[in-house]
């Protein structure tokens, strides 16, 4: 086995160690490395779903449910595939947990399932999901693989009900509109009329509003992790760059 795939084997590290190590994970889904704004991975369903925030929020609770599961179980694994052969492994493993999803969703949430329809099975060709499994859980123990799938998988979460409440809110003044009939009762408190009589704004819920919307959530999200990291520039440095 190369060393990559036996990191994390050797002597346990102090906890102020791990305790690091999942910060840095989690800030990585959640931001850093954010399968959506950073990345740009998954934009069909998050484009398509995403014509309010509950489609969003249920889409992203499908989606963070395979990843946690396919990290888990890749990492658990790891040992026992060969190489050659660790894609169609992963495949499968994803293949498997989304029709497992696919079918709760049917049973338990049908109003929901036959909003998001197609796009749920779908999520076995999602890229990010396969990417998370050969580049990360594949190399790491399960614990790790575990924290990144969950962080990977709100910080989609965090994209899909961003863009979601966008357009939703541009397009009919409203957030999170029929989340008890295609959540539950219990969401029903999440149900919001923004601006009232409100006639809306039709491109928005229709998919060129889509494309804008993104256009606008990644561009300020580059704009607040460049202002982060010009903070954390050490003092004085800009300085004797500009005198240089």
């Amino acid at each position: 086995m190369s060393a990559d795939l036996t990191a994390g084997a050797g002597p346990a590290r102090p906890v102020s160690e791990r305790i690091a190590e999942f910060r840095r994970i989690v800030g990585d889904g959640l931001w850093r490395q954010n399968m959506v704004f950073t990345q740009m991975l998954a934009l069909c369903p998050l484009l398509a779903v995403t014509g309010t925030a509950t489609n969003g929020l249920g889409m992203g609770i499908a989606t963070t449910a395979v990843l946690l599961f396919a990290n888990v179980a890749v990492a658990l694994v790891r040992d026992w595939v060969s190489p050659s052969v660790r894609i169609p492994v992963f495949i499968v493993i994803i293949a498997t947990l989304v029709t497992l999803v696919d079918m709760s969703l049917n049973a338990w949430l049908h109003d929901l399932y036959k909003v998001l329809g197609l796009f749920i099975a779908l999520i076995v060709c999602n890229c990010g999901i396969l990417g998370r499994a050969e580049a990360f859980a594949s190399r790491r123990p399960v614990s790790d693989a575990a924290i990144d799938g969950l962080a990977m998988g709100a910080g989609f979460t965090l994209a899909l009900v961003a863009l979601g409440a966008t357009r939703e809110l541009l397009g009919s003044g409203t957030l999170f509109a029929s989340a008890s009939l295609l959540l539950g009762e219990p969401f029903a408190f999440m149900e919001l009329t923004v601006i009232p009589e409100y006639r809306g704004f039709l491109l928005m819920i229709l998919p060129p509003g889509g494309f804008l919307a993104i256009g606008f959530l990644m561009a300020l999200q580059r704009v607040w992790s460049a202002r982060q990291a010009r903070r954390t520039v050490p003092a004085g440095l800009g300085t004797d760059r500009g005198r240089a």
